[in-house]
């Protein structure tokens, strides 16, 4: 994130643009927290309103659940002291005889006509304790001939005493039996015992099921969508009645964040109604606004974003782009031009910049031709001071006469001399292959090899790739000469002479003269470094400015001097030496300025990687 930041803020503080969209955002910002206020209050103010209404519509059914609730209560008392039901009960024993068939079913009768006055029961069943029969409204009379059974109804018999309880069908009677299979239902049960005013009463029970649909089809009333959920729950918040899940012994599943949840509790009976709803189906409006709402902000950035930019190309890209002219120009970029299609006053602007160029392109390249001009005058006075057809006729005579009195070593060197210059003045060319070049250095070198006995060797190290570059022709002489005549005279014997070339980093190519002659001592080198610095900066010729050839250095201010002419500020010298191991002069040149001088009569090859070859 910080590095993000650091970039955010150098284009704001670099780009117009930029800062021109993010004061729009910024004036967008109050709108935007305004509308997203505004949404976020929507949805708040409709999520209370659900609950206040959901609130109330569940009171509402909770009432009637209760007043429900009291009426079975009610029936159940008249039922559970109704005197000739307790006599009918009291008086039958445990042996099933005609009489207990003809009084249990008057009771089942009487028991239906009850059940027919309210729609919410189920089935209406007694449990006679002294033959373990169930007589039920819906199943009719069966006897109940398990040790569990007669057990929990004793249980129940000792615990309850006069008061109601709700058992729910799951609740276990036996070890493989729930109260709901025994009397197969899957609803709640009032269960109070019979006989209420008799201390003495036998364990008749009374069981009154309600219905489980009707309690169903109450609640569902109020449920505001399909994907709502509604349930019902007793005290102990046991799932009595709900709108999935009901398989008798499931519960109400958790609310999730994405629900609405509201409960209402009964302080009659102590049973709770729940209502879950999706808070999608709240927002669904509201939604819908705050899409708008995200549009409205959505096209509101790109119209500030549209803006600046219209902004910025109508007044800030001409500055821009006159500052980006202004900045090449001022690199050497002569030939820059801005386009300019407007009429106004940044047209007016980009045409003055537009003339100012070209007229500074001008000036620039007459100086620098006149420069040139010189630079080639003084060049040529140099390589012209020597009549050719008189110096091979004279070289040509002193070599016969050597011949005639058999001076061989004379004649050598004359010969290698003709040669020497024969090639230097060759139909006026201003430039050969290295491979040409060393050719013919060669023959100078020969010179002062006969002249100083074969006191030195001299060693070619050409790298194959560097064979066909186009050199300026007698730039390694003056090399040569001061590694012979300064490095190695006086050198009786062992002396080296290496000449290097190869092209680095497939942009230069590099010629080196090394001796292993007397060398420089270091206040010297230095000298020689700052002297050359000063040309290389400056440029100067070789000629004071009283007219006299300067009489130090010579030779590397003539070799530097004709660098920097021809192959521009890029071309480099560099000097390496130790007092007694040796010299080293180190030409570097760029192969683009090799390929486009036009002194330049062969192609430049590709850089094939550095090697080394002894000639």
């Amino acid at each position: 994130m910080i590095p993000f930041f650091r970039w955010l803020l150098h284009r704001f503080s670099r780009k117009i643009q930029v800062r021109l969209t993010v004061y729009f955002l910024i004036i967008l910002l109050p709108l935007v927290a305004v509308s997203l206020f505004a949404v976020g209050k929507s949805r708040s103010i409709v999520y209370d309103q659900a609950v206040e209404q959901n609130r109330l519509a569940l009171a509402s059914v909770m009432d009637h659940i209760d007043l429900t609730l009291q009426n079975v209560e009610e029936i159940s008392t008249l039922i559970a002291t109704d005197a000739g039901l307790v006599e009918m009960l009291n008086k039958n024993g445990s042996s099933l005889s005609p009489d207990m068939i003809v009084d249990f079913a008057q009771l089942l009768k009487q028991l239906s006509n009850i059940g027919a006055v309210n729609h919410y029961l189920s089935q209406i069943s007694v449990y006679h304790h002294a033959s373990d029969m169930m007589i039920s409204t819906d199943i009719g009379g069966r006897r109940l001939a398990s040790e569990p059974h007669r057990d929990w109804f004793g249980r129940f018999a000792a615990t309850v005493g006069t008061g109601i309880r709700y058992v729910m069908p799951d609740e276990r009677v036996a070890r493989n039996e729930t109260f709901g299979q025994m009397l197969d239902t899957d609803s709640v049960t009032l269960v109070r015992m019979m006989d209420l005013y008799n201390t003495d009463r036998q364990p008749n029970v009374l069981l009154i099921t309600l219905n489980k649909m009707k309690l169903l089809q109450a609640i569902k009333m109020l449920l505001p969508s399909p994907k709502a959920g509604i349930y019902l729950r007793d005290g102990q918040g046991r799932l009595i009645a709900g709108t999935s899940g009901m398989d008798g012994i499931s519960a109400v599943p958790q609310p999730s964040a994405s629900e609405l949840e509201v409960t209402i509790g009964s302080g009659y009976s102590g049973w709770q109604l729940t209502l879950m709803q999706p808070k999608r189906e709240l927002y669904e409006e509201t939604d819908q606004l705050r899409m708008f709402t995200v549009v409205i902000i959505a096209v509101s950035i790109l119209l500030a974003v549209g803006i600046s930019l219209l902004v910025y190309r109508s007044i800030a890209y001409p500055v821009h782009k006159l500052t980006r002219g202004m900045k090449q120009f001022g690199e050497g970029q002569l030939n820059v031009r801005l386009h300019n299609g407007r009429k106004d006053e940044f047209g007016f602007l980009i045409d003055s910049f537009n003339r100012m160029a070209d007229m500074q392109k001008r000036l620039i390249e007459d100086h620098y031709e006149q420069q040139l001009r010189v630079a080639r005058t003084e060049l040529q006075l140099l390589q012209s001071q020597i009549n050719p057809h008189f110096l091979y006729n004279t070289l040509d005579s002193i070599y016969w006469s050597a011949k005639n009195y058999e001076a061989d070593e004379i004649g050598e060197m004359v010969m290698n001399l003709s040669k020497f210059f024969r090639l230097s003045l060759n139909k006026g060319r201003q430039s050969f292959s290295l491979e040409e070049s060393v050719s013919h250095l060669h023959y100078y070198i020969r010179i002062q090899q006969i002249r100083f006995l074969d006191s030195f060797t001299v060693e070619y190290r050409l790298d194959e790739a560097s064979k066909s570059v186009p050199i300026l022709k007698l730039l390694l002489q003056p090399l040569v000469e001061n590694a012979i005549l300064h490095g190695l005279e006086g050198k009786e014997e062992g002396g080296r002479l290496i000449i290097s070339s190869w092209i680095e980093e497939r942009r230069t190519v590099k010629i080196s003269v090394r001796d292993n002659g007397k060398g420089m001592s270091e206040e010297r080198l230095q000298y020689v470094q700052s002297e050359l610095q000063l040309i290389a900066r400056a440029h100067a010729p070789i000629v004071s400015a009283d007219g006299e050839d300067w009489k130090d250095l010579f030779g590397l201010r003539n070799v530097l001097t004709r660098l920097k002419l021809y192959y521009g500020s890029e071309a480099a010298m560099m000097i390496e030496s130790r007092l007694g191991e040796g010299t080293i002069v180190t030409l570097a040149i760029p192969l683009e300025r090799c390929r486009d001088n036009p002194a330049s009569d062969a192609n430049v090859p590709a850089d094939r990687g550095k090697g080394e070859r002894t000639a």
